[in-house]
């Protein structure tokens, strides 16, 4: 069953100041990593997830009208961190969309499926200390959302030589992606973790054995 699957990242004695400086680094990771260079939209959360936003601004339509790279498609990161956190307070998350390549399937006529680099969104959320009663202490000060595990396990796919291979790239640029983000913006832990609780890396090997 897909799962939802989260990183999260803490840093030693971050002030609210500095939250946009660590938000910036780890959105620039993306870009060598199979993502985008440019943000789709800028969210602002007062005290909890139930209160509507006090600053929304949509950049552009969605992964897929972006996923060409195009420089007119999207805000520069600079500029939607800026946006973003204009109103910074303690009680406040700032939630940032861009764009994650990874390999899917397609639907193809005969026997072959044909493997297509694919724009997903993902959600990177800055949170102050005091949001949602403190929720970075479980989730983070910077939590990323890459959405459905579909991608790192296809387990609604047949598994072969070939999807192997692509799992294993798609896992191989998580891995990536994740170790740039902590090195580029200074966290001193990091932890990826799924909604339902359960090991991606558990259900990989499960999952790939049944080709090896």
């Amino acid at each position: 069953m897909a799962d939802s699957l989260y990183l999260s990242l803490w840093y030693p004695n971050l002030r609210l100041a500095g939250l946009g400086d660590k938000l910036t680094q780890v959105l620039n990771s993306f870009a060598s990593h199979g993502g985008e260079h440019r943000v789709y939209a800028a969210t602002t959360w007062p005290i909890n997830w139930n209160e509507a936003p006090v600053f929304q601004r949509i950049y552009a339509r969605d992964a897929q009208a972006s996923g060409d790279g195009a420089d007119d498609k999207g805000a520069q990161i600079d500029q939607a961190i800026e946006e973003g956190l204009e109103l910074l307070h303690d009680d406040y998350a700032y939630e940032f969309q861009i764009g994650w390549n990874l390999w899917e399937p397609e639907s193809a006529a005969g026997l072959d499926t044909r493997w297509v680099r694919a724009p997903r969104l993902v959600r990177v959320t800055g949170f102050g200390p005091l949001f949602d009663e403190g929720v970075y202490e479980q989730e983070g000060h910077i939590r990323i959302d890459f959405g459905s595990d579909e991608p790192f396990l296809l387990e609604d796919a047949d598994l072969n030589p070939d999807s192997a291979r692509h799992i294993e790239e798609n896992v191989r640029q998580l891995i990536e992606f994740a170790g740039a983000a902590e090195k580029n913006s200074g966290t001193t832990a990091r932890l990826l973790w799924s909604e339902l609780g359960e090991s991606l890396a558990q259900r990989l090997a499960a999952r790939l054995g049944a080709v090896n």
